[in-house]
């Protein structure tokens, strides 16, 4: 069987029993055909070649001595997002079966995710006796290669408890059921030596062995070192702005018809996905078409603590354009000329932003938040709304026409 040829550097499949966990490295898959071609069984012996939890030992019987958690981040309805300008991973369990209890899924999963929280804010000789897991992400077009994200602590600095571990509902078929969303902080690790897999899987106490100093402060003092690593590309592409997936552009075009021969009407649907991204977001009120001025739609972001905040101003524009049918300098010119003193500009399209608007809005500094079509559609599947069927019922409930 042959493979499309891995990029280099990468380690190749008769070398990871002995290699070391680089953060982004490549390890090469087997070329058999088969479940035996998974890398992961290799690198991290015991925890076996499927699923998406992975584990040395039993969840059930609390003996589990390391975890791996393993993303395709393909599938739509459970969209695993890895931010790396924060070093948030968002992951999701293993119940997507309606009639199931939360935590009575097979490979115990959930029953991991649970116990694992519980430990994050527990003594430091709990937290020393959880689970160091390591996240696995597919390597798109090279077999069953994957690549290494990096060392996860469970939580985060800026979290609130609820937030690090979430019971979910979602529907499927018209059934009902629960599962968990975690939310996992990469630790600021570049390297995970084999000597401490060994000495974890050997059942080792896991602050010695060649322990990371990052996973050693947290199970000490729940202290969190964010691997933060800021995008140096802020030029996209037409393809890295629009979905890449069918469903990803069927939910833009569903989008679209609905808005069709009113586009007026999107102004308040960019007000609604603007809201998903920015929470904070308090009054905001839409421009009468004939006067807007270059603003669809006025109002503030909130900051500070819930008994002092402050509010900083700013004016959205919603394009609801075709996917052929780029967003050019006119329009953000436009919005950039009403923004005044302290306040920023959002501008929210259902297809790309031309190449020259992102040069000059980031290399003038004007404060414009640019959101292109698979930005929106990757804020309607966090919360959700991952198939054109929910982003219908959502458009028809919360924007009928008029």
């Amino acid at each position: 069987m042959s493979l499309a040829p891995l990029p280099d550097p990468h380690v190749a499949f008769d070398d990871l029993g002995t290699a070391d966990l680089v953060v982004d490295a490549l390890y090469a898959g087997g070329a058999n055909g088969n479940a035996g071609d998974d890398p992961i069984a290799k690198l991290v012996p015991g925890v076996g070649n499927q699923g998406g939890f992975r584990h040395c030992g039993s969840p059930a019987k609390g003996t589990v001595r390391l975890s791996v958690l393993y993303t395709t981040g393909g599938v739509v309805d459970w969209p695993d997002h890895l931010d790396t300008q924060t070093g948030t991973f968002t992951y999701y369990g293993d119940n997507r079966t309606p009639g199931r209890d939360l935590h009575g899924t097979p490979r115990g999963g959930n029953v991991l995710l649970r116990d694992a929280f519980a430990a994050s804010h527990g003594t430091a000789a709990e937290r020393a006796a959880g689970v160091p897991p390591f996240l696995f992400e597919k390597a798109g077009g090279a077999g069953r290669a994957v690549r290494f994200r990096g060392l996860l602590a469970p939580g985060g600095p800026n979290m609130a408890p609820d937030d690090e571990l979430a019971a979910i509902w979602r529907t499927t078929g018209g059934r009902r059921f629960q599962n968990y969303r975690a939310r996992f902080t990469v630790l600021d690790h570049a390297r995970v030596p084999r000597t401490w897999l060994q000495h974890l899987l050997e059942g080792g106490d896991p602050l010695e062995g060649g322990c990371p100093p990052a996973w050693g402060a947290w199970v000490k003092g729940r202290v969190y070192t964010p691997l933060l690593a800021p995008s140096t590309t802020v030029i996209r592409s037409k393809a890295d702005q629009l979905p890449d997936d069918p469903e990803g552009r069927a939910i833009l075009e569903m989008i679209r018809a609905h808005f069709r021969g009113r586009e007026h009407d999107f102004e308040e649907c960019a007000v609604a996905v603007w809201r998903l991204m920015a929470p904070r977001t308090g009054a905001c009120d839409l421009t009468r078409p004939s006067r807007d001025g270059g603003r669809d739609a006025v109002g503030e972001y909130v900051l500070g603590p819930e008994a002092s905040p402050i509010s900083i101003d700013f004016a959205l524009e919603a394009k609801c354009y075709a996917a052929s049918n780029s967003v050019g300098v006119r329009e953000v010119s436009r919005l950039i000329s009403r923004l005044r003193h302290r306040t920023f500009g959002v501008l929210v399209t259902t297809s790309y932003f031309h190449r020259q608007v992102q040069e000059e809005v980031r290399e003038d500094g004007h404060p414009i938040a640019l959101v292109c079509g698979r930005d929106i559609v990757g804020a309607l599947r966090r919360y959700g709304y991952t198939t054109p069927a929910a982003v219908q019922q959502w458009l028809e409930q919360g924007f009928p026409g008029r």
